[in-house]
């Protein structure tokens, strides 16, 4: 995988202990981007320390769990036990203490112990999925056709309109990653695409997620996919 300046080959590439930065639906795939805005103290901290050493930060949605309203305001909120890890490939500064800064996916992680943390923010021991950084040649796997059925209908359903061009020219992986990191759904279906084993599979989940979606608010599945 490489992302910005620098590769990472192997699960020795990626450090044992990270940085994480709870954010409930947020999406960070392999390869993809994540914009984010920066300004609670701590968060402002764990991006010097990112910056001054090496550019990574576990992005992990906190736990959820359906009826429950308290997770996100608990002393230490329970987390999600897979998230992603980012690289920081754009920063900038803009003058009343927030950052802009985007984050480029290297590879999904998976949750092991707390460490202690510093300056505010919350470590763990972490375990990288090591196919993420393989570069699987997976695309020809992933069924285009219904995926870009279920996104025109999704779009004509809500009357949203989209770039069909550059859709046209996106490669499978990037339609794929970019459809599930933009789609509107919550953090139950977001965790579901996170941790979908590989991309066909994720492509089928954010099918089924659609079409699910478009059964429930719009009725007749079968005129809307037509």
């Amino acid at each position: 995988m490489h992302v910005g300046n620098a590769r990472y080959l192997g699960p020795q590439d990626v450090p044992e202990i990270l940085p994480v930065f709870p954010l409930t639906g947020a999406l960070l795939l392999p390869g993809a981007q994540l914009p984010l805005n920066i300004f609670e103290p701590r968060y402002l901290a764990m991006f010097d320390d990112a910056l001054a050493g090496n550019r990574l930060i576990g992005i992990v949605q906190p736990s959820f769990s359906e009826g429950r309203n308290d997770i996100d305001s608990a002393p230490v909120p329970a987390l999600c036990q897979v998230g992603c890890i980012g690289r920081i490939t754009s920063f900038a500064e803009t003058g009343d203490g927030r950052y802009i800064t985007s984050l480029t996916g290297v590879c999904r992680y998976r949750l092991f112990a707390e460490v202690a943390g510093c300056r505010g923010y919350r470590r763990f021991r972490i375990g990288p999925f090591a196919t993420d950084l393989d570069s699987p040649d997976d695309e020809s796997l992933v069924d285009r056709e219904a995926l870009l059925a279920a996104f025109r209908a999704y779009l004509d359903a809500n009357k949203l309109e989209a770039d069909w061009e550059s859709v046209e020219r996106a490669s499978n992986r990037t339609l794929v990653n970019s459809m599930a990191m933009m789609s509107p759904y919550g953090p139950a279906e977001k965790q579901a695409l996170l941790e979908a084993p590989d991309l066909k599979t994720r492509a089928e989940t954010l099918i089924a997620i659609t079409e699910i979606v478009l059964a429930r608010n719009f009725g007749d599945l079968d005129n809307i996919l037509q």
